[in-house]
């Protein structure tokens, strides 16, 4: 497996933003390549640091991409393909969470690097039918934060930025999605209270 992944990385490296496009993409939908997309944008853009946005564009495009075939897959298949692809408990915890947070429980997990579980939520969302571009918003937000931060790392830093990423991402991470869940929670708990005062009985004018 791990010459595998050492083929794939070359390939991806050899092809530049078309080959992010597609690790991402497979990353995203029925394979899993840890931390490669990540490695691969701070290696391209420490050698071409100009091509920054269009690296990180292009990752990001691919995960979106690839979030959007397990999503239609799982919207047609229902809950039934999501069970058969994990663990039961493993399926309650995801629609739990699913049906406390909405998208926060697709967009944070977009952020974070592995072991954090992602595709389990993703298929949450197809399951719950999530209106379409609700869902490709919300990964388009957390990819986008994760891959641009990553490339802004690699201009900064340079070949650092790898080492700096080892040390630092978790942290940095939780600490953008905490503040992502903080928000979130708030702007759901702001539209609950105008939804309820809406929904308060009529004042008559005497």
């Amino acid at each position: 497996m791990a010459r595998v992944v050492e083929w794939i990385q070359g390939f991806a490296m050899s092809l530049g933003g078309p080959g992010l496009f597609i690790i991402a993409f497979l990353d995203s939908s029925f394979l899993s390549f840890p931390e490669v997309n990540d490695l691969l944008i701070i290696y391209l853009t420490t050698q071409h640091p100009e091509r920054m946005p269009y690296y990180a564009l292009m990752t990001t495009l691919g995960s979106i991409a690839g979030c959007l075939a397990l999503y239609s897959l799982a919207r047609k298949g229902g809950e039934a393909f999501l069970r058969r692809r994990f663990h039961e408990s493993h399926v309650e915890r995801a629609m739990d969470i699913f049906r406390r947070y909405g998208l926060l429980s697709v967009l944070i997990p977009s952020i974070l690097p592995p072991p954090m579980p992602f595709k389990i939520f993703v298929l949450a969302a197809g399951v719950a039918r999530v209106p379409l571009w609700h869902f490709v918003t919300a990964i388009a937000i957390g990819r986008g934060i994760r891959y641009f931060g990553e490339g802004l790392l690699a201009v900064w830093y340079g070949e650092a930025a790898g080492d700096f990423l080892r040390d630092n991402a978790q942290p940095i991470a939780l600490a953008l999605a905490a503040t992502f869940l903080l928000c979130g929670l708030g702007y759901i708990l702001w539209s609950r209270r105008g939804e309820r005062k809406a929904g308060g009985p009529e004042r008559t004018i005497p």
